[in-house]
């Protein structure tokens, strides 16, 4: 390992970094080794004697994995993957669910409702660009492997809703003010938008929003915690979502 490389390595822990190069990092065999497996390009590998082969496996000593890793604890292996892109498609946003976050800026609340939108089939996650960057190590590691199954886009919400609007797409949000969840009528298609941890839902997103949603305490008088964690009201939503739907 040479000098060069883990600078490289450690400049990837900022945004910055991984825009400059392309790249971000992934740490850990069971994520490594779904990597290799998938459609991304892995760039590099460095890992501990034994664990991976191939022409891109460097094999380093347990001291250059502490040097290396992003983490708390040094892991045992490290890639180097270049940051893909995908095409959102706009037109076809009226037929699935998608998810939308406006301003969801805590890496582990991002890399939870990652998570999420994969165990329910969800294949886009559309973010503002204030929200946190997908790509961060702690989103990547917080996404347990499903950030190479759930397509990540940055963009407007505003201009994306309204254009969403004009194809008749359904929009639906979560507000304290809203409809309740258990009795709103839910299509099988959709975009989802789940607002900022403090601030909830923007009123410049909001407006394009004809669903509003509430997830209602129980019992339904019951004043306890003023809200709920974001990641977990998405987590409460996308089941209801489907749940109606393989119920049709």
């Amino acid at each position: 390992m040479t000098k060069a490389e883990l600078q490289l390595v450690r400049s990837l822990a900022d945004k910055r970094g991984r825009t400059e190069t392309g790249l971000f990092v992934a740490e850990g065999a069971k994520l490594v080794g779904e990597l290799r497996a998938s459609h991304l390009r892995v760039r590099k590998i460095f890992a501990l004697e034994g664990l991976f082969e191939g022409p891109e496996v460097e094999c380093v000593t347990p001291r250059d994995m502490e040097r290396l890793s992003l983490l708390k604890t040094a892991s045992n292996s490290l890639a180097l993957v270049e940051i893909p892109r995908y095409r959102f498609d706009a037109a076809g946003a009226g037929r699935r669910l998608t998810l939308a976050l406006d301003q969801v800026q805590n890496p582990g609340n991002l890399g939870t409702i990652i998570r999420l939108a994969d165990w329910f089939g969800i294949g886009d996650v559309v973010c503002s660009p204030d929200s946190a960057d997908c790509f961060n190590p702690k989103v990547v590691q917080a996404t347990m492997g499903a950030i190479l199954r759930v397509r990540l886009h940055y963009t407007e919400l505003d201009a994306l809703l309204a254009d969403a609007a004009a194809r008749r797409t359904p929009l639906y949000g979560t507000f304290l003010e809203g409809e309740n969840l258990y009795d709103a009528e839910l299509t099988e298609g959709g975009i989802v938008v789940m607002g900022n941890e403090g601030r909830g839902v923007s009123e410049r997103v909001a407006r394009h929003i004809d669903h509003r949603l509430f997830i209602p305490p129980y019992p339904a008088d019951r004043h306890g915690s003023e809200s709920l964690n974001v990641a977990m009201a998405t987590g409460i939503v996308c089941a209801e979502f489907r749940r109606r739907a393989a119920r049709r």
